[in-house]
């Protein structure tokens, strides 16, 4: 089943900011949301993920199948790599945590603390969780920020992998991950207009 967005209105902080938002992502498939800066991607992402009820319109096909990473990482500071890990599978009843960690090439980090790793480690290992979900559909807000060139390739090979598995991945990234499975939605065009009351009217 696609997931959809149908006519979808969200806010932020009480504040619509994007409205009629619609659009279908089916298995196989990535969709990447472009849009300057507040434009509310990451609003979007939030209530695809269900963090947070829409404004408006409905959600299909989201049941128990996302896997979210917004810019927290989600680590456990004094837990190893191997252990976040396995932390997080044991979450998603999964077993498997070693194609992960050779994807995101963490093999020569597995016992160190997640709190001593570098920001860009750290940034891997908190993508890797993703992996240990068993869920088909990612949901990503900036997912490269703190990779350098070669952990952004790992993580484009990642999420190829996991489209040509039949999974599928919805993203806001300004980064080009060379994916011939993407296509791009800008966000823009659903900016919500700003609504003026009759109490406002009196003092136009």
């Amino acid at each position: 089943m696609d997931l959809q967005a149908i006519d979808l209105g969200v806010a932020r902080g009480g504040v619509p900011v994007l409205e009629g938002v619609t659009f279908s992502l089916g298995l196989g498939r990535a969709l990447v949301l472009r849009g300057p800066n507040g434009a509310g991607k990451t609003t979007l992402l939030r209530t695809m993920a269900g963090l947070q009820p829409p404004l408006s319109g409905r959600i299909e096909g989201a049941e128990d199948r996302i896997a979210y990473a917004a810019h927290a990482d989600g680590l456990k500071s004094m837990l190893s790599v191997t252990e976040n890990l396995s932390f997080w599978a044991d979450v998603f009843a999964q077993r498997d945590i070693e194609p992960a960690i050779k994807a995101f090439d963490l093999t020569g980090l597995r016992t160190r603390l997640a709190g001593t790793l570098s920001a860009g480690q750290k940034r891997r290992l908190g993508l890797a969780r993703l992996m240990v979900t068993g869920r088909p559909i990612w949901v990503l807000d900036e997912p490269t920020v703190s990779l350098d060139a070669a952990s952004v390739a790992l993580f484009a090979d990642a999420v190829r992998a996991h489209l040509q598995q039949g999974g599928a991945a919805l993203m806001a990234t300004h980064i080009d991950l060379g994916l011939n499975e993407a296509e791009v939605l800008d966000v823009g065009k659903f900016r919500a207009v700003p609504r003026v009351s009759a109490q406002d009217e009196a003092f136009l």
